[in-house]
């Protein structure tokens, strides 16, 4: 697939997701439906992956300049490391950029959690990185680094979450059950175990904490690339899992502002 018809296929399907993001936040009844009673704004994200060149970068970006968006309806896009200064010099606001991967040193070391240092890590870029270079957003726990040849743990992506919560990125973490799982009745307790994850890292921690900056993304892996389409129903039992199991584990106040 090329990389020209791969921006040309986001940007039909991100300028779709703007217009209905639009249509929801005009409703305020419907916008606490897809909510499930949370405060937060709602927020449109969309992950370029590795996917495109300058080219078919710029284009994207002017497709996306060209978009009208409401005043209550954030929007994020996730682009490869090598676009993230081309998007965040030519992005009008309020369209915001993400980073899709960042690193956190001494995973093993508990005590040098927060302190992590720069350094010896060939590839890598930090938390501390997108600090310096403001870029506000950060993807984490996305299916594609938890499974082969990345294998992250729950416990490597909570740290992950907490380190770049702790340096003031915002946070769209993924989480998301198999098929396997999911016809074993596991999904829920799958999710949760992801969260539990980030939770034992970032609970009661200074500087780092949920909130309307900790974005969960659902994406059922059994849904990505096969044709099938989680039905609304079936996210909206999840989304009303997540938001009470944050109730019970972090807090009602947690639960509310988690987007």
């Amino acid at each position: 697939m090329s990389a020209t018809f791969v921006a040309k296929s986001f940007t039909h399907v991100a300028q779709q997701h703007v217009a209905r993001a639009n249509a929801h936040a005009r409703s305020n009844a419907r916008a606490r439906t897809i909510a499930n009673a949370g405060t937060g704004r709602f927020i449109v994200g969309g992950n370029w992956k590795c996917n495109g060149n300058l080219a078919s970068v710029r284009s994207l970006i002017a497709e996306l300049n060209a978009g009208d968006i409401v005043d209550n309806v954030d929007v994020v896009v996730a682009a490869p490391f090598l676009y993230i200064d081309e998007a965040k010099r030519t992005l009008k606001a309020p369209i915001e950029v993400s980073a899709q991967n960042c690193w956190v040193e001494d995973f093993f070391d508990a005590t040098r959690h927060y302190d992590s240092q720069t350094g010896a890590f060939t590839g890598e870029v930090s938390a501390e990185m997108l600090e310096d270079m403001k870029v506000p957003w950060v993807v984490l726990g996305h299916s594609e680094r938890r499974a082969p040849p990345f294998n992250e743990s729950n416990e490597f992506v909570g740290k992950k979450v907490a380190h770049a919560r702790f340096h003031g990125l915002s946070v769209i973490v993924c989480v998301g059950e198999t098929l396997e799982q999911r016809e074993s009745g596991r999904a829920l307790e799958v999710i949760f175990e992801q969260l539990q994850a980030i939770a034992d890292e970032i609970d009661d921690r200074e500087h780092s904490s949920w909130g309307s900056q900790v974005v969960i993304a659902y994406e059922p892996i059994w849904a990505i690339g096969t044709g099938v389409v989680a039905t609304p129903e079936q996210a909206q039992e999840i989304h009303a899992g997540i938001r009470q199991w944050l109730s019970g584990n972090v807090s009602g106040e947690g639960s509310q502002a988690t987007r």
